[in-house]
């Protein structure tokens, strides 16, 4: 009865935790690049030859006994060797050809992608990015065209889909690594604060490129979703061509369901930019993912800060304490250290000793503690370091007047913060030279969506219209002519510059 194709499959991998693992490793590695050079077959003296061997290099014995167990596990495939025949003898001696099998080429692919990924830093691609801004702008393009080309849609499509994953891919496996990284770190002072300053400096680099770049992608993408879908079916269809063969039926159900596959895609890519019903995109979630990886970063310097100021840190002085224990040259030192370490010295210096205080002689300096009587200590003594509290332990304060004020002053700004919007988001087109004048709640929160709508213009003659950060209203900002200024007044002065056409409205209603 044949094995199990689980059985089977466990024997592909024998070779990797055998005995001879480094010896099974380096041939399996000598047979997959013979593969990547299109070489199907190898002889053992091939092998030898052409192995990078580590340490002294192995007999021809050792290369076949290593050729014929990879063939029993099942790596390796063996044929006779005909081919250097050149008599009746040497047609009888044992002689053959090896080549990977599937299961062993399958398992060389699977090792190898499980060391790239382990050697794989993940990594923040702002170059993505400009890429994906340029490979939209060009899909933009061929939708513009009356009978766009299918293989130009095609490639962009793919290209945008490629860039657009890895940089999905790496973002999430770089800030799953930051906290791992700042952990790492964090027994190593001069680690951390050289850390601290690059990772500070690349997040910085990160956001603001994420920020001024998110907006235009993001208008790229309003524009485009109206018109994308005879585009990927266009995709779609040129997939479809190199389909198995088959009948009418199953090459157009090939290509609904390759249709259905960029479809999803395009839906991935615009979440990541666009906000979808209430949920915010994914760029903005990775921003404040990326900002908060600062303060962790932070919190591990004033651990730092804490251990040097002097404050005690148990299982670094455990490791310390291990080093010294170590490096003792005998018993002796190390019994010394344990009654320094440990305090296991006599303690009749105590003056709350009771067997002085009942008139028993005192004892020698000298004695050792475990033939001494015991010396009882309060619990209160051991846990605060004296034996009776030094007077009346504090009343509970009252801190209800103080709630009741910070009640107040929130309720009073969020009375603010309601009227500016009241007063801002009107939901109608209106000039920034016919605002008049604004009180400072007012002006603090046009202050902070006109930031975020500069931030995310393309060009400064190019409109904009984009969702604030706290998801509650939506800004639209156009400018006016290149000549045109508007005034207003704050209670801080006069806020001047180029005349905007602004529309804010309020997504809670």
């Amino acid at each position: 009865m044949p094995a199990p194709p689980t059985i089977l499959q466990a024997k592909l991998f024998s070779h990797v935790s055998a005995d001879k693992a480094s010896l099974y490793r380096c041939v399996m590695e000598t047979f997959a690049a013979a593969k990547r050079q299109f070489r199907l077959h190898l002889r053992p003296d091939e092998v030898l030859a052409e192995g990078e061997w580590d340490g002294q290099l192995p007999r021809i014995e050792e290369v076949q006994a290593a050729l014929t167990q990879l063939t029993e596990w099942g790596n390796l495939e063996s044929q006779p060797d005909t081919a250097r025949v050149a008599s009746l003898s040497d047609f009888y001696r044992a002689r053959f050809l090896y080549r990977l099998s599937q299961g062993g080429e399958a398992v060389e692919t699977a090792l190898v992608t499980f060391a790239r990924v382990l050697k794989h830093r993940a990594e923040l691609q702002t170059v993505a990015l400009e890429d994906i801004a340029t490979q939209l702008q060009t899909l933009q393009a061929l939708a513009d065209e009356t009978t766009p080309d299918a293989a130009k849609v095609h490639a962009t499509l793919r290209d945008l889909v490629r860039v657009f994953e890895s940089l999905a891919d790496n973002a999430q496996a770089f800030m799953a690594g930051i906290g791992r990284s700042l952990e790492l770190q964090q027994a190593q002072a001069e680690a951390v604060f050289a850390y601290k300053r690059r990772l500070i400096d690349y997040l910085e680099r990160f956001i603001g490129d994420l920020v001024s770049r998110s907006g235009g992608i993001a208008q790229r993408i309003e524009s485009l979703s109206p018109r994308i879908d005879p585009l990927l079916w266009q995709a779609a269809q040129r997939e479809g061509r190199d389909s198995a063969p088959g009948d009418g039926s199953e090459r157009a159900g090939a290509t609904a369901l390759g249709w259905q596959a960029w479809r999803e895609r395009w839906s991935g890519l615009r979440r990541w930019f666009v906000p979808h019903a209430h949920e915010p995109p994914q760029a903005e979630v990775l921003r404040s993912k990326a900002r908060a990886a600062i303060p962790q970063l932070l919190a591990a310097i004033a651990t730092l800060n804490e251990r040097r100021s002097g404050r005690s840190d148990r299982s670094a002085d455990f490791r310390t304490l291990a080093g010294w224990f170590a490096a003792c040259g005998s018993d002796d030192e190390a019994h010394r250290l344990a009654r320094a370490a440990f305090a296991l010295n006599p303690a009749r210096h105590f003056s709350l000793n009771p067997a002085l205080q009942e008139g028993a002689s005192e004892l020698p300096a000298g004695t050792p503690w475990a033939e001494a009587p015991p010396l009882r200590i309060h619990p209160r003594l051991r846990e605060y370091g004296e034996g009776a509290p030094r007077g009346a332990l504090p009343r509970v304060r009252d801190r209800a007047d103080e709630r009741l004020l910070l009640a107040a002053q929130l309720q009073e700004e969020h009375a603010q913060v309601e009227a500016a919007r009241q007063r801002l988001a009107t939901g109608r087109p209106a000039k920034l030279s016919e605002l008049g004048s604004l009180d400072t709640p007012a002006f603090a929160l046009f202050l902070s969506l006109l930031g975020e709508a500069l931030a995310a213009q393309a060009g400064p003659d190019e409109a904009v219209e984009l969702q604030s950060g706290d998801g509650l209203l939506r800004i639209r900002l156009q400018p006016l002519d290149a000549g045109s200024r508007a005034e207003i007044e704050t209670p801080a002065g006069i806020f001047a510059g180029r005349d905007h056409q602004i529309t804010i409205t309020r997504l809670d209603e």
